[in-house]
């Protein structure tokens, strides 16, 4: 386990930091339970938002940039407007977690079908459960379960100059989520998940803080999956955000008339 730990950090900071200098830690170190109490705090005082973000990802081999309206609640309720400039909404893509629908106005179709990973990713190309795709957009990561009777940890990432806590999961693998900052004003700067072979699933960059509403939240958020760079990943930078509670209908799409139906499972990826 220790041996993938390693490898998998190793490689998180060969792809990211290459030319970052040194940085010795200018604090006493903090224990597991401290940066997995910073996380716990920060997930209960952000449940959900209402933004509006400027989004480059890939999808279907085409760089794809657009201006996105989102209702995100940590539950994996999940709502995403697209506009383009001339053609106003183009495609909305909706999700209570367990089901999703993705209309594409362009098209008059509409998908709908089960809310796994590669079904959530038809309009932002973040392939996760609607649940971890809804931390990732809220600065942040969901831990599954932990492996039993193996405690976190805690080591330094020089080139980054942050504390990394590794989370060993039950299934096997890890999250590491790595913390800039003592305790009175830590951010999750970035977190990488390794799989039980010791690859990297995927990986997050969480940047630009900014304090809204009591809160410091990212500018911008950064998605990579597997061994791609971030320049080949998602790019979400937000333009504005609110906390307001959404109303329930928001994650329900119902079928404008005359659009084209069409049900879809789920890769075997998924």
């Amino acid at each position: 386990m220790k041996a993938r730990l390693g490898v998998g950090l190793v490689a998180f900071a060969a792809v990211d930091c290459v030319h970052a200098p040194v940085v010795v830690r200018p604090y006493p170190a903090p224990t597991a339970e401290a940066l997995a109490g910073t996380l716990a705090a920060r997930q209960r005082g952000l449940s959900g938002m209402n933004a509006r973000v400027r989004a480059t990802s890939w999808l279907g081999g085409d760089r794809v940039r657009a201006t996105v309206n989102m209702l995100v609640e940590r539950d994996g309720r999940l709502r995403f407007e697209a506009e383009v400039s001339l053609q106003g909404t183009v495609a909305t893509l909706v999700t209570d977690g367990a089901s999703f629908a993705f209309l594409d106005a362009r098209r008059n179709e509409l998908s709908r079908g089960p809310a796994c990973p590669a079904n959530v990713a038809s309009l932002i190309r973040i392939p996760l459960a609607p649940a971890d795709v809804a931390a990732v957009l809220l600065g942040d990561a969901r831990l599954p379960e932990p492996a039993a009777g193996i405690a976190p940890t805690v080591s330094w990432d020089p080139q980054r100059g942050a504390d990394v806590l590794t989370v060993p999961h039950r299934d096997g693998g890890t999250t590491q989520l790595l913390f800039r900052g003592p305790d009175a004003v830590r951010d999750l700067i970035a977190v990488v998940r390794i799989g039980a072979d010791g690859s990297r699933l995927w990986q997050t960059s969480y940047q630009n803080f900014e304090a809204i509403s009591g809160r410091r939240l990212p500018g911008t958020i950064l998605f990579a999956e597997r061994n791609t760079s971030f320049d080949d990943g998602v790019e979400i930078r937000f333009k504005d955000r609110s906390f307001d509670d959404p109303p329930p209908q928001a994650f329900a799409l119902t079928p404008p008339p005359g659009v084209v139906l069409k049900d879809v499972g789920c890769d075997s990826g998924s």
